[in-house]
């Protein structure tokens, strides 16, 4: 194969995958008889990746391999052809995230600590359903306390190769610095947590209430009466017929008085 047969192959290869591809996944795809070095396939790389400079694409290495991407600034402009609405998450979650991946291994006190609040535990079930996080190990300390860090995944998504790539931030409480430096998306506002949430089947409990013009008899106020004071121990020794009798009678009786 020529240089330019192996370059447009890893392109298409590249445009084809729905996830990053390494070196030796690549050279796999080749078959055994026209694979080229390795030398060439970075070479080839290479010159794909000044090709996209000029363009609104580009070829990056991220922590699983190599993919082709929008740059981030077409990426915004694009937003409507996606019909789907990326998820949204809480500063408190992005923050935990950048503590993690900032001060790693690090455990979920210690980021108490540095946040002042207490870390929801449905923020670190959300961070680990994104397989953004893993549990590292646990502290040598009494209660020895799970300690996290980053995920390749993390990595992949944000862009990087490796954790060291992460930009430097001089001052991890301030929260408008990091979103910047991380292209972090949009979060979701802190609500007031000192408001109620009203039902809103509650909310107006005029709604709830059922205008009837039929009169309740005295009867059926007494079978209701009957049926609520039986006993548990009561309904589970007699039958059914026993029980509808039993009502049934002490009815008759009211209606005789």
């Amino acid at each position: 194969m020529s240089e330019d047969e192996v370059k447009y192959f890893i392109e298409s290869a590249l445009l084809a995958s729905d996830k990053p591809l390494n070196l030796n996944k690549i050279e796999d795809l080749f078959e055994e008889n026209m694979r080229p070095e390795r030398a060439m396939i970075r070479k080839c790389i290479e010159q794909l990746q000044d090709e996209y400079q000029p363009r609104n694409i580009e070829l990056i290495e991220v922590a699983s391999g190599f993919r082709i991407q929008i740059t981030p600034e077409a990426s915004k402009r694009l937003d409507k052809l996606w019909e789907w609405r990326s998820p949204r998450y809480s500063r408190a979650l992005f923050e935990t995230l950048v503590l993690i991946a900032y001060k790693q291994p690090i455990t979920r006190g210690e980021i108490e600590e540095v946040r002042g609040v207490s870390v929801s535990s449905n923020i670190i079930k959300s961070l680990m359903e994104r397989e953004w996080i893993y549990i590292s190990g646990q502290r040598d300390v009494p209660g020895r306390p799970e300690m996290f860090g980053t995920t390749r995944i993390f990595l992949d998504y944000f862009g990087l190769k490796k954790i060291e790539d992460l930009p430097l931030l001089t001052d991890l409480s301030d929260w408008e610095a990091i979103k910047d430096k991380l292209d972090l998306p949009e979060v979701i506002k802190q609500e007031n947590k000192n408001e109620r949430e009203i039902n809103p089947l509650l909310e107006k409990n005029d709604s709830l209430i059922v205008e009837t013009n039929e009169v309740i008899k005295d009867e059926d106020l007494e079978s209701a009466r009957i049926i609520s004071e039986t006993k548990f121990d009561d309904i589970v020794g007699n039958s059914e017929n026993d029980i509808l009798h039993d009502v049934s009678e002490q009815t008759n009786k009211l209606k005789d008085e």
